[in-house]
């Protein structure tokens, strides 16, 4: 279960890079030359999914609760905006599920 957390972790982290760097280009915050490491990390994404125990809609959706967590520690730590009680409720919420995902896949 743990490794499995750690690729969905280190996946999420290629999304949310990948997706960012356009993104600071586009809004004139950087270079063009940031499209190159964004092109990377998001085939870096696309490997890391292959890599998952199975590519099921389970699996994602397991996947899309990390994601989320990730992304909210992301405006924080990244983008320096203070998640509201809120989004720390959802992102613990969305955790919550995988976790019953996750432990029912087992059952």
């Amino acid at each position: 279960m743990t490794k499995t957390f750690g690729l969905f972790l280190l996946t999420a982290i290629a999304e949310l890079l990948g997706c960012y760097l356009p993104m600071l280009w586009l809004n004139n915050k950087g270079s063009a030359w940031l499209l190159l490491p964004a092109a990377i990390s998001l085939t870096a994404f696309v490997w890391l999914l292959s890599l998952h125990p199975a590519a099921s809609g389970r699996v994602y959706a397991a996947y899309g609760a990390v994601y989320i967590a990730t992304a909210i520690f992301w405006l924080w730590s990244v983008d320096g905006i203070a998640p509201r009680w809120t989004d720390l409720l959802g992102a613990a919420l969305a955790l919550s599920g995988a976790a019953v995902i996750a432990l029912g896949a087992r059952a």
